[in-house]
């Protein structure tokens, strides 16, 4: 299985969706978090099974949230790039490869 290294953009992303879903209702961050959490099992097994939506970055989304976890496969790693609601600006994670 590949390892999984988080950009600190990513985490960042993942943190404000948590505490806005908190704060709506009680409970809906850790949902969120959960989702996420089975998003990167999916990634983890089958990394490359999600769509590249540019070069050699993929995209899968996430369960019952409108979001989608931007990362790329190099060697043994893979990179989380952005955790970014489906609404938001799709090529903004862009500026988070290295």
């Amino acid at each position: 299985m590949k390892t999984v290294l988080f950009r600190p953009e990513a985490i960042h992303d993942i943190n404000n969706a948590f505490s806005w879903y908190e704060g709506r209702n009680p409970g809906l961050g850790e949902e969120f978090v959960r989702s996420v959490e089975v998003g990167i099992d999916r990634i983890k097994r089958t990394p490359l099974l999600a769509s590249k939506v540019h070069g050699n970055i993929r995209r899968v989304l996430i369960r019952r949230f409108p979001y989608g976890i931007f990362y790329f496969v190099e060697g043994a790693n893979l990179f989380v790039l952005g955790c970014l609601h489906a609404k938001r600006n799709p090529t903004s994670w862009k500026g988070r490869v290295p």
